[in-house]
C-alpha cells in the first residue's frame, strides 16, 4: 500500500465491545501531562496527557478485560505477520489530546515494528471539523529519518478515518511519516486514541528503555 504499509479499518472491535471501552474511558488523574518534552532531531513536541499501562494499574475492567485479549497468542500471531516480526512485545498506552495541539510529522523509532492505534471519538462527542485524524505522508523517498520537515514537505497526505470505531495499523519504516494536524475543538473535549506499540522481545532494547527513562518522547 502506498506510500508505505499501513491498514486503515472499520470495525477490528465488535460494536458492543467499542461502546463499552468508549463508555470506561481511564480517568485523566492517572494521566502524567507531557507538555514541551525534546523530540528526536528538533521534531516539535507531542503535547498531550500520556497514560502508561502497567499490569495493576486501576483501569475500569473492560479496558484490563481487552488488554487481556491483545496479550493473547491469537492477537500477537496476527501483529507478527503483518508486520513480519518475530516474537513480539507490546506496549500500551493512552493519548488525550486537547485543543491546539497536534502530531508533529516524525517516523517511529527504529527499534519498533509497528503501532496500531484505536480511536475513541464518536460521532456524538467528536466533530470532524475539529481535526484530529492521523495523517499518512508521503514524502516520495526523500526525507532523512533524523529531521524535521513541515507539512508542506510531503508530496501528499491521507486522511484515516478515526471517529467512531476504526483503528489503523502502521507499519515502521524510515519513510513512514505520519502526523496529526493542530486540533480546533472545545476545551472540555480531547482527541482519544489507545496505541499499542510492537517491539521486538529483546532483553537489549528493555535495558535501554530503562537507562533513558521517560525524558523524551520517541513515539
Amino acid at each position: 500500500m502506498k506510500p508505505y504499509p499501513y491498514f486503515n479499518s472499520e470495525g477490528v472491535l465488535t460494536d458492543s465491545g467499542f461502546q463499552d471501552l468508549l463508555a470506561n474511558m481511564p480517568p485523566m488523574d492517572l494521566f502524567d501531562q507531557k507538555f514541551g518534552k525534546e523530540r528526536r532531531a528538533g521534531q516539535a513536541p507531542h503535547d498531550r496527557y500520556s497514560l502508561e499501562y502497567t499490569p495493576g494499574m486501576p483501569v475500569p475492567q473492560p479496558w484490563k478485560e481487552f488488554i487481556d485479549e491483545l496479550c493473547s497468542d491469537a492477537y500477537r500471531s496476527e501483529i507478527e505477520r503483518l508486520l513480519g516480526a518475530k516474537k513480539a512485545e507490546f506496549r500500551f498506552h493512552w493519548h488525550y489530546t486537547p485543543s491546539g495541539a497536534d502530531v508533529s510529522p516524525h517516523c517511529d523509532a527504529r527499534r519498533e515494528h509497528g503501532s496500531h492505534l484505536f480511536y475513541f471519538n464518536s460521532s456524538q462527542d467528536w466533530n470532524p471539523q475539529w481535526g484530529g485524524s492521523t495523517l499518512i505522508l508521503d514524502d516520495g523517498g526523500r526525507l532523512d529519518y533524523n529531521s524535521a520537515p513541515g507539512f508542506d514537505e510531503f508530496d501528499n497526505s491521507i486522511e484515516c478515518d478515526s471517529i467512531g470505531n476504526y483503528s489503523a495499523l502502521i507499519k515502521r519504516g524510515d519513510h513512514a511519516w505520519h502526523a496529526v494536524h493542530p486540533i480546533n475543538c472545545p476545551e472540555d473535549r480531547l482527541r482519544r486514541v489507545f496505541i499499542i506499540v510492537v517491539n521486538p522481545n529483546s532483553l537489549f532494547w528493555k535495558l535501554r528503555d530503562r537507562a533513558i527513562g521517560k525524558n523524551i518522547q520517541r513515539f
